[in-house]
């Protein structure tokens, strides 16, 4: 019986052992998980964004405090429980009412005061003359149009930097949530509503968006991208949205038009300038200049457009686009055209 006793004693060591450090491994793992290039709403860029930052921070230091008090009374606690120091009568009714009641009261008072006023800010939108961006949500990406503007695109959206710009948000089917973490805080796109919020770029760049509510099986391949320019550039930018598209200039760009315009493509896709006026799926009038394909799938490139082209359900399963019966040897030149659409 001791035998058997000291056997099923023994593994149970390494495994409490085991136990013992998996927690020190997860420090590490959540600030891998914060690395890389994610964008991150304490990295503002945008004046929303830096209203959430400064009040997550304002919250994680009086957190700190807190702890910092509690464990330094918890210290003295231990440090002075054995020994003769005595408490006048009244002291600890005043303390726990100077520290466990007023102070708490003043900072929590405080810190809703704060939030009311970012509350009040962000709520706050741009003027009557602000650029106005139109939103509406898909499933699996993002349709964009501009007020004034005949063209349209998709997953990307083009802001003067240092402009408030107004965005109006639909949702053509369920539940989305419009969320750019570096510019601005999430706003729910509800069915049958139309949703407001704003975007403001302190500098120029580009900024990942997301769909941050889940809405089916591709939720994680909805995102977006903002890109922050001068203003001059969004204006040259705004201008070609607004014409049409560029027209072939090579062979194989033509005979790619031709199959795009005879084909399948048209039936669901806009080019602007020719027959193909589809509105079932995205404008692909400038796909060419676009930062992905699929919004965020796979990198615009032409082997991964072919292989989206040919049958984007390998790429996106669960996508609204069928295979698309396209001969190999047209194949190519329709890559061509559609990567010349800038």
């Amino acid at each position: 019986m001791k035998t058997t006793a000291q056997t099923t004693s023994r593994p149970a060591r390494p495994q409490r052992r085991a136990r013992s450090v998996l927690p020190l491994l997860y420090g590490p793992l959540l600030l891998a998980g914060c690395s890389g290039g994610s964008p991150s709403a304490l990295n503002p860029a945008g004046t929303g964004a830096a209203r959430v930052s400064g009040l997550w921070w304002l919250l994680f230091w009086v957190s700190v405090a807190v702890f910092a008090e509690v464990m330094a009374l918890l210290a003295w606690a231990l440090v002075f429980r054995r020994g003769a120091a005595r408490v006048r009568h009244g002291q600890p009714l005043r303390f726990v009412t100077i520290a466990g009641a007023g102070l708490p009261f003043i900072i929590l008072v405080a810190v809703y005061g704060v939030g009311l006023r970012d509350l009040a800010a962000l709520g706050a939108g741009p003027g009557r003359d602000a650029l106005t961006v139109e939103v509406t949500g898909h499933k699996w990406w993002w349709e964009v149009r501009y007020a004034g503007t005949s063209g349209a695109t998709a997953n990307e959206i083009h802001i003067p930097v240092g402009e408030r710009v107004r965005v109006r948000l639909r949702t053509d089917d369920v539940l989305h949530s419009f969320w750019v973490p570096q510019l601005m805080p999430k706003t729910d796109l509800i069915a049958g509503e139309t949703r407001e919020t704003w975007l403001e770029a302190r500098r120029d760049g580009s900024y990942r968006g997301q769909c941050a509510e889940y809405c089916g099986t591709q939720h994680a391949h909805m995102a977006f991208l903002v890109v922050a320019e001068p203003r001059a550039d969004f204006d040259a930018w705004l201008a070609r949205l607004d014409a049409p598209a560029r027209a072939p200039r090579t062979e194989a760009e033509r005979r790619g038009q031709l199959t795009f315009v005879q084909g399948t493509c048209a039936a669901c896709h806009t080019v602007r300038g020719t027959a193909a006026q589809g509105r079932v799926g995205p404008d692909l009038s400038d796909v060419g200049s676009r930062w992905s394909i699929g919004a965020g799938a796979v990198p615009n490139d032409a082997g991964h457009l072919g292989g989206w082209i040919a049958n984007s359900q390998t790429v996106k399963p669960g996508n609204g686009m069928p295979p698309q019966p396209v001969d190999a040897p047209r194949l190519p030149d329709l890559i061509a055209y559609l990567r010349s659409l800038e």
